[in-house]
């Protein structure tokens, strides 16, 4: 994957009227993540490029790895709105917004079933449990894809090389209590730990901390698979594991840890958690 003159080479095209001229020299500086909020990646595609819409991205990323691009990297994007960091107010005019198929929060029916806003249902192995960076109490919410995380770090660590971006950000850190994207699903801390390495030595040190693993782990998914490379496009070797499946960590790659469980392999890091 290649960016060649602002556009990535394998992207699907698809241009949004919703933007606001070149970025100014020195940006950008910053990645914005979001989640849509909506049913498919196509639909978002083709809302985000209304005029009518006031809203805008750069990138959407679909459930399994295909990116849509609908505006240059150097074109400011309509995508966070009323938004402030630090020094920076209005982050449209500073960041790169990436916007990821996942319908957000979603209503438990019982029974195994689940439901997001605009009446979708789905099944509890595409539901993920945890707590909101801004909330404290738990909540389920519509997990992503292995194939679509691993396409949104490849991305991130492309436009950090090229761009010299500096913040990876989410749109509920820059907008709390208006937004809630993307959400405890997605593995924010461990994307900024991969992409924003500036220097040789942070790189050893994350490497060091990588290989401190706790003797064992418990899976947080409804199901996991476990497959024989650390990577999406590596096949299963068994049936998918279940949560409360307890794993021994052996090592850990790029977001995957290696695990021994009644056979050995590689599970996405995100979806099991230290035990105790």
């Amino acid at each position: 994957m290649i960016i060649n003159d602002h556009k990535l080479d394998d992207a699907q095209w698809s241009e949004s009227p919703n933007t606001s001229g070149k970025f100014p020299e020195g940006r950008p500086e910053s990645i914005v993540i979001h989640f849509t909020a909506g049913s498919s990646a196509k639909s978002s595609v083709e809302h985000l490029c209304k005029k009518s819409a006031k809203a805008s991205a750069h990138l959407v990323i679909g459930r399994e790895g295909e990116v849509y691009q609908l505006a240059p990297f150097d074109t400011i994007t309509w995508h966070a709105g009323r938004s402030t960091w630090k020094n920076r107010s209005g982050l449209n005019k500073y960041s790169i917004g990436i916007e990821l198929d996942n319908a957000g929060k979603l209503n438990d029916n019982g029974n195994g079933n689940y439901s997001s806003w605009f009446n979708k249902n789905y099944s509890g192995d595409e539901v993920f449990y945890g707590i909101h960076r801004n909330e404290s109490e738990p909540c389920h919410w519509h997990a992503y894809t292995e194939a679509q995380l691993e396409k949104t770090f490849e991305i991130c660590q492309l436009l950090c090389e090229q761009y010299g971006i500096t913040q990876v950000l989410g749109h509920e850190e820059i907008a709390p209590g208006r937004k809630t994207d993307p959400g405890p699903a997605f593995p924010l801390e461990r994307l900024r730990q991969q992409v924003l390495q500036t220097d040789d030595r942070q790189s050893d040190m994350a490497s060091s901390a990588a290989d401190i693993l706790p003797e064992m782990s418990v899976v947080n998914a409804s199901k996991l698979n476990i497959r024989n490379g650390p990577g999406s496009n590596f096949t299963a070797v068994t049936n998918p594991l279940l949560r409360g499946a307890l794993l021994k960590p052996v090592k850990q790659q790029n977001g995957w840890t290696e695990v021994e469980y009644t056979v050995k392999g590689w599970v996405s890091s995100q979806y099991i958690s230290k035990l105790g």
